[in-house]
């Protein structure tokens, strides 16, 4: 059977002040009506059932997730005890579906992509299940509109099998993110994809990459496996969780991952990842600015505006600006800058103002 895991387990500082340690970005209004993770668990139905949805997060991130999506039973939530990296987390979640269903295909998924293609994003995921059934591990890869610096690459290799119309190409190497000039010449070159963080194989096939390059992390699953289902088995994840090493699945497998393949997609594709990436995302006025918060402004241009929509915010000449405005917290930085926003969440951590995180 066809299995998607939803990954919600981050913490998304680069959207703080509204994304919080106990309201997650995926938890938030981004982008329409729905909250990232609603439209994260809608866009997959009715392709697959409920049955076959299931969420990896963080414990405390449960009954917030959960109420939000009242028709995926908690029992679809596989919970960390603390975040490890998605390495580990897809390996917890991988268990649990091995020890259900021994032959199933897992599509790792995401809680802060926004997908405006839905019928096209499940179509490429049914020829992705294809080509993991023939033994590959599969991403799917965008086809780049820019030379941004802000993504990972794929080298695209030699062809590989035309699934549902869907070219397939084997995967040379992964690209951490690129610096402008590097970025530029992979563009020209027009054989590289960005990395969507979206993977779909066997669940025997990534167990058996965990062996090989994680044995350690392995070991561990195996005896997480074992007691699935037992009284014991909450008692030794909470045991064990934290003696694992925190990893990331680009790191600890796919960049040393044999028979890799990659199919690019146009499927409408944004990384919700900052608050720059919305300006991608959102319309924005005819002096380039976004206002998700009630405004009054005079010669404002190309400047964010987002709130809880409990306050007015008044602008008065000035551009290029990120606001952001919540209840207890006001950032406001420089659009240059916003990538620096986690800077300012690791400086609240260590001046010892957790009550603003």
């Amino acid at each position: 059977m066809y299995h998607a895991l939803i990954m919600a387990g981050g913490s998304g500082t680069r959207l703080w002040p509204l994304s919080r340690q106990n309201r997650p970005k995926q938890s938030l209004k981004l982008a329409g009506e729905r909250t990232m993770f609603q439209q994260a668990v809608e866009r997959l139905i009715p392709d697959f059932e409920v049955e076959q949805i299931s969420v990896v997060t963080r414990s405390e991130h449960v009954a917030l997730l959960g109420a939000q999506t009242p028709d995926l039973p908690l029992g679809n939530f596989i919970v960390e005890p603390e975040g490890r990296g998605t390495a580990p987390a897809i390996g917890l979640a991988a268990i649990h579906l091995h020890k259900k269903d021994a032959q199933a295909v897992m599509a790792v998924l995401t809680a802060d992509h926004f997908i405006a293609k839905k019928e096209e994003f499940n179509r490429a995921l049914a020829a992705a299940k294809k080509l993991a059934e023939n033994g590959h591990m599969v991403t799917l890869g965008i086809r780049p509109s820019s030379p941004s610096t802000g993504f990972g690459y794929i080298d695209q290799g030699e062809p590989l099998e035309k699934v549902d119309g869907y070219p397939s190409y084997r995967v040379n190497k992964f690209t951490e993110k690129p610096d402008a000039d590097t970025a530029a010449a992979m563009i020209r070159s027009g054989h590289f994809s960005w990395n969507s963080g979206m993977f779909i194989w066997t669940v025997e096939r990534i167990l058996a990459e965990f062996e090989r390059q994680m044995p350690e992390l392995y070991a561990t699953l195996v005896k997480l496996e074992d007691a699935i289902g037992t009284p014991e088995y909450e008692t030794l994840l909470g045991r064990l969780w934290p003696q694992v090493g925190k990893q990331t699945i680009d790191y600890g497998i796919m960049e040393r991952a044999t028979d890799v393949a990659v199919i690019p997609v146009e499927i409408g594709w944004t990384d919700v990842g900052s608050w720059g990436s919305l300006f991608d995302l959102l319309p924005q006025d005819a002096s380039g600015n976004i206002f998700a918060s009630p405004v009054v402004e005079i010669a404002t241009r190309n400047t964010l505006v987002f709130g809880d929509k409990k306050r007015l915010v008044a602008t008065i000449g000035v551009e290029n600006l990120v606001i952001v405005d919540t209840e207890d917290a006001l950032l406001i930085c420089t659009r240059e800058r916003e990538q620096e926003v986690k800077e300012m969440t690791e400086l609240l951590k260590k001046s010892g103002h957790q009550d603003w995180l």
